[in-house]
């Protein structure tokens, strides 16, 4: 095991000096992502403290059976914490050529859940408008429209739920849909006894004994596909 693994365990264990070390070890880290959302009205100093918050829950979160380094696990983490809160504090900027192409996005994912019959991948929006899947991801992320917080939501009547009041549910369906478009392109890209073994192992939560025991094969084998197939997954993505 090596030593970041050592630390982790000993995080969960409650040693605070191995949390703070985990910490110091990935401040390059932090800053790298942090430059990422230079530009945004925000000092770099203060957004590393947010970055900090991501480590710190990725530390707290991390399973060492993971087959993955932990910086691997912890880079979406932190940037997903500065994501939430430049979007919360209602001050994300979004280039022109973003919003644009967002447009786009729409449009395009419309028509083809029509023609096709249902929702189409990110890769297939990319390649109908010509551009990559960064970028319709990073569109679909930058499509929630900027409005006044107290915008009625519904009729307007005196009852009314205001945009103020949805704004954390509208917030998780954005991201839900972006995830489920994501995973199902991914999955897509499996043979059938993969998916099987990917929707039993973590959609019905079937240890890798049940899943050997319905499939006729045995636990080492299990573990070993799921090795095999979660890397070729994480390559494509």
């Amino acid at each position: 095991m090596d030593e970041t693994m050592k630390l982790i365990n000993m995080a969960h264990a409650g040693d605070k000096a191995a949390r703070d070390q985990l910490v110091m070890d990935n401040v390059g880290l932090i800053w790298s992502i942090v430059r990422r959302f230079s530009g945004r009205g925000y000092e770099m100093e203060d957004l590393f403290q947010i970055g900090s918050i991501g480590l710190i829950k990725a530390i707290d979160k991390f399973d060492t059976g993971f087959d993955v380094k932990f910086s691997t696990y912890a880079v979406p983490m932190i940037a997903g914490e500065i994501k939430r809160f430049l979007r919360d504090d209602g001050m994300i900027k979004v280039s022109r050529s973003i919003k644009e192409l967002g447009v786009k996005v729409r449009a395009a994912r419309e028509e083809m859940t029509y023609s096709l019959g249902r929702e189409p991948t990110i890769e297939e929006i990319a390649g109908r408008l010509g551009t990559s899947r960064e970028e319709v991801a990073a569109s679909l992320e930058a499509a929630a429209e900027v409005e006044s917080l107290y915008r009625p939501a519904d009729s307007g009547d005196e009852n009314s739920t205001y945009l103020m009041d949805r704004l954390a549910q509208d917030n998780n369906d954005h991201e839900d849909l972006l995830n489920r478009m994501v995973l199902k392109d991914l999955m897509e890209g499996l043979e059938e006894d993969q998916r099987e073994i990917i929707l039993r192992r973590y959609f019905y939560n079937e240890t890798q004994t049940q899943i050997a025991g319905e499939l006729g094969i045995s636990q080492v084998q299990v573990s070993r596909l799921e090795k095999r197939i979660l890397k070729e997954m994480r390559k494509k993505l």
